[in-house]
């Protein structure tokens, strides 16, 4: 509760930091953030975040007194992290390397991993993370928030667990799937088909970056810096495309099954019609349709 309670004041201190230009010319200066405030920006918490400065994985920061000054360099470098981490690397292989990308030696590898931040870690989903407790949580999901769920929330990793704190991903996907509970669709329902959007989300992704390398970077075996600062050119003209394209192919998907679905009901043998065996026991000796209704007359002629 310090940290946030601090984050807050280290908030308003600091968006009047950045309104004041320097020299007090009017002209923004670039982002600067408190402790408490990097760290939320990155998603990581305080503790790991002086862990890492303590590692020497971060610059220092620019220090008025005794507060300590960060700025979108470090949001980058915190990023990047996150990244290498997730790619499966040490913290120890990750200072190696940023050692190596500071001093130039073997700038190529270094500069694959660290010199392209925004390429690596530039977000496609700009989502804002949402800080709960247990009691927010049950709040939005009245009688769900059950261990199974939970589970299968931070499987999916739509939730993470901080302190006494639950850290959701997205403040839309919150939204949506609280919205969804409230018409009465079972939690688990929605993090099912959560589930399954995640598998046709990534293969659409992996179709977007497939055709990238194999038709923009055909002959390209190992990076070169130009070849990293034209695919971080390529990666940024890309993102308002392919969601152009998913969101369009999506909408167009949803009114094709969206009028199947009104033609099923408008049918006689739809959902409020006969069930699947009445209609089987119409069926003619051929198993066509059209079958005689039962006690009508079974003869060719008229």
């Amino acid at each position: 509760m310090a940290d946030r309670s601090s984050a807050d004041s280290g908030r308003a201190d600091g968006a009047a930091h950045a309104q004041a230009g320097p020299e007090g010319d009017g002209t923004a200066p670039p982002a600067e953030y408190r402790t408490a405030e990097l760290a939320r920006a990155a998603g990581i918490t305080v503790r790991t975040l002086r862990f890492y400065r303590e590692r020497r994985l971060l610059p220092p920061p620019r220090r008025e007194g005794r507060i300590a000054w960060y700025n979108e360099h470090h949001l980058n470098r915190l990023r990047t992290i996150s990244a290498l981490l997730a790619r499966g690397h040490t913290l120890g292989g990750i200072a190696d390397l940023i050692d190596a990308f500071e001093k130039g030696r073997d700038a190529g590898g270094a500069a694959e991993l660290l010199g392209l931040e925004s390429t690596l870690v530039s977000p496609w989903s700009e989502e804002t993370p949402v800080r709960l407790t247990p009691e927010d949580l049950a709040a939005h999901f009245p009688g769900e928030v059950t261990s199974e769920n939970l589970a299968a929330a931070l499987e999916l990793g739509y939730v993470a667990v901080d302190g006494d704190e639950v850290v959701h991903v997205s403040r839309r996907l919150l939204d949506a799937s609280t919205a969804l509970v409230g018409e009465g669709i079972p939690l688990e329902a929605v993090l099912e088909a959560g589930r399954v959007v995640r598998e046709h989300a990534d293969a659409v992704a992996d179709l977007f970056t497939n055709l990238v390398r194999a038709r923009l970077f055909t002959d390209v075996r190992e990076l070169s810096p130009e070849d990293l600062r034209r695919l971080s050119e390529v990666m940024d003209r890309l993102r308002p495309l392919a969601k152009q394209v998913v969101d369009v192919e999506l909408a167009l998907a949803m009114d094709r099954r969206v009028r199947a679905e009104l033609e099923s009901w408008s049918r006689p043998d739809g959902p409020e019609g006969e069930t699947g065996a009445g209609r089987q026991e119409r069926r003619g000796p051929d198993g066509g349709p059209g079958g005689p209704e039962d006690g009508e007359p079974q003869g060719r002629g008229g």
